[in-house]
Parts: structure tokens; sequence; C-alpha cells
């Protein structure tokens, strides 16, 4: 197989075996924390962190189907890549003593652990040139953000963006908003209980 022909067996297996299993994951990682009552443990501030790293999963998507993939873009998502995996281990080691993480979410987290590595890596293997450029070795890196020449399909990039929103954006406003609940209703039931102690 040519390197032409890999680099069409990557793009698919990106565009129709990877992105349906990262948006998939994150569905389920949602369903954990359902499950797990995270509003009762590591509340909104756990919630948050989740948040910020959809941002930096959401921007890299985002760059990857809109944007030329050069030597710019494909920095860009070596960076977001690196600080999705430190927030991701911030977010472990703040909500490691507060709560259960049980296997099956687990088996979740390391899916989205490896599937943006698994994707950087085939983008740059796709688009081999300017990821050496990268290195300073073969072609002139090009460091300009644009849109790319060839857009992906809009069907595709439609069917991305509603399946992201509808399995992770909305799941995730819903439990950020479930932790902000509980804790308005946890600092009521402390003010009753010290209005109670004062009564006395």
């Amino acid at each position: 197989m040519g390197l032409d022909a890999t680099a069409a067996l990557l793009q698919r297996l990106l565009a129709w075996g990877l992105m349906p299993l990262w948006l998939l994951a994150g569905f389920g990682d949602w369903l954990c924390h359902r499950a797990q009552r995270i509003e009762d443990s590591a509340g909104t501030r756990e919630s948050l962190l989740h948040w910020l790293m959809l941002l930096e999963m959401g921007s890299a998507l985002a760059a990857a189907l809109l944007l030329e993939l050069n030597a710019g873009v494909l920095a860009l998502l070596l960076v977001l890549c690196a600080a999705h995996e430190l927030t991701t281990w911030w977010d472990l080691r703040f909500a490691y003593p507060r709560r259960r993480i049980p296997p099956v979410e687990q088996w979740f987290h390391a899916l989205q652990f490896s599937l943006p590595w698994v994707g950087f890596v085939s983008l740059a293997l796709i688009h081999r040139g300017q990821a050496a450029a990268l290195l300073g070795r073969g072609e002139a890196a090009d460091w300009t953000f644009r849109l790319k020449a060839q857009p992906l399909p809009l069907e595709y990039v439609w069917a991305v963006a509603v399946a992201g929103t509808l399995l992770v954006a909305l799941p995730f406003a819903e439990e950020t908003l479930r932790c902000r609940r509980a804790a308005v209703k946890a600092a009521q039931r402390s003010r009753l209980r010290e209005a109670v102690r004062a009564a006395r």
C-alpha cells in the first residue's frame, strides 16, 4: 500500500472510526458521572474541569476539521493535546480523594486519554511533510492559520457539530447545572443548621 493509499485509509478511520468512538466515550463518561452523583461529592469544581477539557479538545477538533493542516495547526494540536493531558491529571487528582471512580469509568477515561493522541499521530502521518517540517526537516514549515483549500464535506462537519452538542456539550451542561443546584441546596441546609443552633 502506497503512502497516499495509507493516508486515505487513515482519513476514513479518523472520520468514521475514531470520531464516533471519541464522542460516545464522552457520553459514556457523563453517564458514569451521573450514576456516581458527582454533585454530592466532587461537585461543581470537577464539572468545571470537565468543561476545561471540553474546551481544549473542542478547539482541537474545530482546528482539525476547518483549518489547513500545516505545521502551525499541527503544533497547535500538539499543545492542545498536551494541555488536555495535564488537565486530565488535575481532574483525577481532584476527584480521586472525593469519590469512587469505577472500572467502567476508567475504561472511558482510557479512551478519552488515548484517542486524541491517536488522532494527532494519524494527522501527522497524513500530513507528514509539514509534520517533518516541525522538526526542521524536509519542506519549509507553514505556520499560517487558514481555512482548508479543499474543505471537508459540509454535511460531515455539521454531523460532527450536532453529535458533539447532543452527546457531549448538552450532557455536561446538565451536569454543571446539577452540581450548582446541589451546591445551593447544601448551602441552604448549612445555613438552616446554623440558624437552629443559634436559636437554641
